[in-house]
């Protein structure tokens, strides 16, 4: 399996660092990126090989993942639309579509988009994929198998649906972060120093995600029972729902997933 990249972030830098954690080695990784100190970084950190621009040394790789902005992507895809033949193309840049990707590629369907999130620059991410219609069998696993990586992986049969996984897992942790900074501020107002307040809320956070991914049950089955009737966890609940905190973080999960869609148009028009 030899994966080359389009841009040395620290995406590409969680995927190529897990990638050899699986035993891929690092002179079947090559990436691409034009910053001196991307690629030097690379090269002291993976030991793997880097070049500063497109050419014809990408026809040799089996999967070809681009992990730039999405707003120099179609620059990119201009440059490398020479080089491809059957190279399957992974993109996880945000909001574009694979079929803008594809017809900036001139018309090549060899493509795999995919939405990771940032728990992957720790090995824990979960990543949403979709296929075009011209990735048979072996392509999907070869994305699998890369994006595996990082961690788990979803696949799709809409690629829609890739949207509605950036509002849930792309934007996901930072809502997490927003709660548990929230009851840090509780903590606080409840007379804990910052330290303190810090170490309850994220071990809460960790030890209820854990519980939630080991025990199989529903959600609203665990929750239910952390809930005593008249209790402290009921109050709590009980003020959360009097002012629409679930309601809301529905409905912001759906901007989200509208903005994604929107995204999409106006960057697939760029």
């Amino acid at each position: 399996m030899k994966i080359a990249f389009i841009g040395g972030g620290n995406m590409a830098s969680a995927l190529i660092g897990g990638l050899i954690k699986r035993g891929v080695a690092a002179a079947d990784l090559y990436v691409v990126d034009s910053g001196e100190e991307a690629r030097q970084r690379t090269e002291k950190q993976f030991g793997v090989a880097t070049g500063t621009s497109i050419d014809s040394k990408l026809a040799g790789y089996d999967a070809i993942l681009l992990a730039v902005k999405p707003q120099v992507l179609k620059d990119v895809a201009t440059a490398l639309q020479p080089v491809l033949s059957k190279q399957l193309v992974i993109s996880i840049a945000a909001g574009i579509r694979a079929a803008d990707l594809s017809r900036w590629l001139g018309g090549y369907m060899q493509i795999v988009r995919t939405m990771p999130n940032t728990p992957a620059l720790i090995g824990m991410g979960v990543t949403g994929l979709a296929a075009l219609p011209g990735v048979d069998d072996a392509g999907k696993a070869l994305a699998s198998k890369v994006l595996e990586a990082v961690g788990e992986t979803v696949w799709f049969d809409d690629e829609a649906k890739i949207d509605a996984v950036t509002a849930i897992s792309g934007s996901g942790p930072a809502y997490v972060f927003y709660f548990i900074e929230a009851m840090q501020e509780a903590a606080r107002q409840l007379g804990m120093d910052e330290e303190q307040g810090r170490a309850l809320a994220v071990a809460t956070f960790t030890g209820a995600a854990q519980l939630a991914a080991q025990s199989g049950e529903p959600a609203s089955v665990l929750r239910e029972r952390v809930t005593s009737k008249g209790g402290t966890t009921a109050a709590a609940l009980a003020s959360f729902d009097s002012q629409g905190v679930k309601d809301a973080i529905v409905r912001g999960a759906l901007a989200a997933d509208a903005r994604a869609k929107e995204m999409g148009v106006e960057l697939g028009k760029a």
